[in-house]
């Protein structure tokens, strides 16, 4: 059944004094990107209250209750890999060069054994599948030496591992441990800066002023919510405004519509194009 949201025109009501949306929103403590505190400190204001802040996320939790990540995995070590892989990469694109990769190789030690040229051939078809297939093998073979085959649920130790950033390691840990993280991917860059919601000049900017913002009971899912906003609403080239639950309340200046679209449940995972 759809939701009312927003007032009866649809208009965005005017403010007199915007107030900047912080931390205090909810009391729970974040992890920031290493050095980038003071910028976390020095975070412009936002055209937001925290309230307005609060109703977006909302509503992407009415939309999508509980996102999936788009990417196939069946346990920690494919979900690593797979997001290792997907690095100027698709998701659909991914998950087809996985397929018969996770079939043959689940588990470090069966990608270890499986070895570099037999990786290579089953990703072949996606970017940097070269480089790529080197550091499945190397993380795969670290994960057997340093941690007996398991992928740790530590971020310092993530990121030690060939292939593996902060976003990826943001990545495992949301979805794979349920931590309240927040990778920034292009997506998600791009919605903060355009919406004006977590302005940076570099991903770990973003994440350090967007995490503290968003309410706690929203933080485990704003990953994909934002991500999912991104990809099939917030588009790169030209948003689908008509199409978008928060359009009322969108600060972004392109936009073209400031009537909300039916908040209306969808599926988890939307059906994927086929790879290109």
């Amino acid at each position: 059944m759809a939701e009312k949201i927003g007032s009866k025109d649809g208009a965005v009501k005017a403010r007199k004094s915007p107030r900047a949306a912080s931390a205090k929103t909810s009391g729970a403590k974040t992890t920031t990107p290493r050095g980038r505190g003071k910028a976390a400190k020095a975070a412009p204001k936002i055209p937001y209250r925290p309230d307005e802040v609060a109703e977006i996320f909302r509503r992407f939790s009415v939309q999508r209750p509980e996102p999936e990540s788009e990417l196939d995995h069946s346990n920690p070590f494919t979900l690593l890999v797979a997001v290792v892989l997907s690095a100027q990469a698709t998701d659909a694109g991914v998950n087809k060069a996985t397929r018969g990769l996770f079939a043959s190789a689940d588990t470090p030690e069966a990608m270890a054994a499986l070895g570099e040229d037999a990786i290579r051939d089953h990703i072949k078809t996606i970017g940097l599948y070269r480089n790529k297939a080197k550091n499945v093998l190397a993380l795969s073979e670290a994960l057997i030496e340093r941690h007996g085959g398991t992928v740790p649920r530590d971020r310092a130790a993530l990121e030690a591992l060939p292939g593996v950033g902060r976003k990826t390691a943001n990545v495992v840990l949301n979805v794979a441990f349920g931590e309240e993280t927040l990778a920034v991917d292009t997506h998600i860059f791009r919605i903060g800066n355009r919406l004006k919601l977590a302005p940076g000049k570099t991903p770990d900017e973003v994440e350090a002023r967007l995490l503290p913002i968003v309410p706690q009971p929203y933080r485990r899912h704003a990953h994909h919510w934002l991500i999912l906003h991104g990809r099939y609403v917030c588009k790169a080239r030209k948003p689908d405004c008509g199409a978008c639950v928060i359009a009322d309340l969108c600060q972004a200046d392109e936009k073209t519509n400031a009537v909300p679209a039916e908040l209306i449940e969808l599926p988890a995972r939307l059906p994927q194009l086929p790879a290109s």
